[in-house]
């Protein structure tokens, strides 16, 4: 009842990849489910069947008024016949993203930003504990150790389909990073046997370093453009020219930001360089933008 979905790998088509010589492909974490979508499927995985084995009646976590990982953990709650808190940054907010968690049935909490910047303290799952007793507590993004080990699996899915699309290895992934525990999954799956790029999602000094400090195999690449879920002209630009070349939809937070930094950073890699783009969903974000 909580096996994966398979996310399918295809081929990637667009021009100056083709320019650069890289022979692209993509695998479509998109896919894999309508309301668990993307790499929060992975992220949860562990953390459902954790909660599942203590027989936990709720689960409850933290993220923004856009999340995609509240968004994932509401739907996954309503699913599998889990109740669902969420804890959120700011001051109550009417966006899309927040009608549904209203719909799953998600018990929100408004923190402001000061409550919400002491997430990290000692002691702040106390008060929240008291209040949901014997619910399972997930930290912001679903990352850690358990979303870690989740992620890893994206791994096996990949190298399961190479055939698919004529290939017999590739030489590297390319992704986006937020808290940096997709990438930690990748890297540990991988062992070392190929090197795992991260595009930053968020400015330098926002804890991705930190989350990666004890593995090696991995390299970091700048691609905020400013801030954490701040956009541009010439990203929107370039998202729009790459979907209507590609016809697969991307979003400006994460996918959008890491497949522009693999342009700038093209001539980087050998020609012929077989490279693996994930793309880690997040498209009901997309009307935040809208």
């Amino acid at each position: 009842m909580l096996n994966l979905p398979q996310a399918p790998l295809q081929r990637l088509s667009l021009s100056w990849l083709h320019e650069s010589g890289i022979d692209a492909a993509i695998l479509r974490l998109d896919q894999i489910d309508p309301l668990v979508s993307g790499n929060k499927w992975f992220k949860l995985l562990e953390h459902l069947r954790l909660a599942r084995q203590h027989q936990a009646p709720g689960l409850i976590s933290l993220g923004g008024n856009h999340s995609n990982h509240l968004h994932a953990l509401a739907a996954a709650g309503q699913r599998f016949g889990f109740k669902t808190a969420g804890l959120l940054r700011g001051n109550p907010q009417d966006t899309p993203t927040i009608r549904d968690l209203q719909a799953f049935g998600m018990h929100l909490h408004w923190l402001g930003y000061g409550g919400y910047r002491a997430r990290n303290e000692p002691g702040f799952w106390a008060p929240w504990q008291a209040r949901y007793p014997g619910w399972h507590c997930i930290s912001e993004g679903g990352g850690g150790e358990l979303g870690e080990k989740g992620c890893a699996l994206i791994v096996e899915q990949a190298r399961a389909q190479l055939a698919n699309i004529g290939w017999d290895d590739y030489d590297a992934w390319w992704l986006a990073a937020g808290t940096g525990t997709t990438l930690a999954g990748l890297v540990q799956a991988e062992a070392a046997a190929h090197p795992v790029h991260g595009a930053l999602a968020v400015p330098r000094g926002y804890g991705v370093e930190q989350n990666l400090s004890a593995l090696t195999g991995y390299h970091l690449h700048d691609a905020s453009r400013g801030g954490f879920a701040k956009v541009d002209p010439e990203l929107l630009a370039f998202i729009d020219a790459c979907e209507r070349e590609s016809g697969i939809p991307l979003e400006p937070v994460y996918t959008g930001k890491a497949l522009l930094a693999l342009k700038e950073k093209a001539g980087c890699f050998e020609p012929g360089t077989r490279l693996i783009f994930v793309h880690t969903g997040g498209l009901q974000g997309r009307r935040g933008f809208a």
